[in-house]
């Protein structure tokens, strides 16, 4: 699995998993936004879904100690 950090549009900052490596989530980000007129990372994720079932949106909780 390879872990990955997103903003949007409206700055909302995701984390997100993939077993997909940066090449092929960089290539398709740029086939999602040529059909986007707003970037949304829930609506990537779901476009992502469709090509990798493992994908994910992640919840990420800081730990102090």
């Amino acid at each position: 699995m390879f872990y990955y950090r997103i903003f949007d549009d409206k700055e909302d900052l995701n984390f997100f998993k993939s077993t997909f490596e940066y090449e092929k989530i960089a290539a398709l980000m740029s086939e999602f936004e040529r059909t986007q007129d707003e970037y949304r990372n829930t609506e990537f994720i779901t476009f992502l879904k469709e090509r990798d079932k493992e994908a994910e949106i992640i919840d990420v909780t800081n730990i102090y100690y």
